[in-house]
């Protein structure tokens, strides 16, 4: 995986960990890879990946069963779009409105941009909004 300089790798793995619980790669309920495995796929320390897993069982996504392994939450669907809005909100929305913004972008324009994309993206894959 190739990391973003500006963020903490524990946090880009815990974002990774959200995305295939979030595309359902990772079923709810589901035990998830051991720290080292992951560790080894994402060429890191085991260390940053136990950081990772502790940050997602702070937030209730994961569980640790001690002696068993992780375990993703069955509500975690939803703490993971909660989290990924907040996320969203903080980091990336300031940036795009400033954007549109300085670009004098209207936002009708924007809208149609972004029915396209969800029709282009979403809708021939038959995913919902």
């Amino acid at each position: 995986m190739e990391f973003r300089e500006k963020q903490a790798i524990y946090l880009q793995i815990a974002e990774y960990v959200c995305e295939q619980i979030l595309r359902k790669q990772w079923q709810l309920g589901s035990k998830i890879m051991s720290i080292r495995d992951l560790a080894v796929i994402m060429e890191v320390n085991p260390n940053t990946v136990q950081r990772a897993y502790d940050f997602l069982q702070q937030r209730d996504i994961i569980t640790n069963k001690r002696g068993i392994g992780y375990f993703i939450e069955e509500n975690a669907i939803d703490r993971v779009i909660s989290f990924k809005k907040e996320q969203f909100i903080e980091n990336e929305l300031p940036v795009f409105f400033r954007s549109i913004y300085l670009l004098k972008m209207p936002l009708d324009d924007l809208k149609a941009r972004y029915e396209g994309f969800i029709d282009q993206h979403f809708k021939e894959n038959n995913h919902e909004k």
